[in-house]
């Protein structure tokens, strides 16, 4: 199973759409973890799964959504109403209830994954407006029985080097 994992693209139109289709061919799936200041019918938007984000006012966009792709289930939400902040606790443990293997999140524009009870947890960053590092990020994560690996890449398509994650899966 491939993923593509976006978030807080901020209103970027053109922008987004160059990156999606960037990969589109190539995934199983495509995420937008919210943000995306954009309505749902928006071409950029055109077969994503999107979640609503904190800045996504008058969105037709839901809280959260699970998705089963290929046997595994990844749960998304933006983040803000679990407190990604500040902790990860809530957020796992809603992942934890709805059988996540993958829990994908934004808010805080902070790339980073982490695995914590056998869920991978998953901020791709932001394609437009990072923090803690130069780099506008997003990711593609690739899972399969025995192992996953995230790949972090700039908004140019290049992978940031130091943002490649491997996982041992159970």
């Amino acid at each position: 199973m491939k993923a593509f994992i976006i978030s807080d693209s901020h209103g970027w139109e053109s922008e987004l759409e160059k990156v999606v289709n960037r990969h589109r061919e190539e995934v199983d799936i495509l995420i937008h973890c919210g943000d995306s200041e954009l309505e749902g019918g928006h071409s950029a938007l055109k077969g994503v799964k999107v979640v609503k984000g904190n800045c996504d006012f008058g969105s037709s966009f839901p809280d959260d959504l699970k998705e089963t792709v290929q046997g595994v289930t990844i749960y998304v939400t933006h983040g803000h109403l679990y407190n990604v902040k500040m902790t990860h606790v809530p957020l796992s443990y809603r992942a934890e209830e709805k059988g996540a293997q993958i829990a994908c999140y934004g808010h805080s524009h902070v790339a980073g994954v982490f695995m914590e009870n056998g869920v991978i947890y998953i901020n791709p960053g932001s394609i437009r407006l990072p923090r803690n590092r130069e780099e506008k990020t997003y990711c593609i994560c690739e899972y399969n029985k025995s192992n996953a690996t995230v790949t972090y890449y700039d908004y140019n398509g290049k992978i940031v080097q130091d943002m490649v994650y491997h996982f041992e899966l159970n």
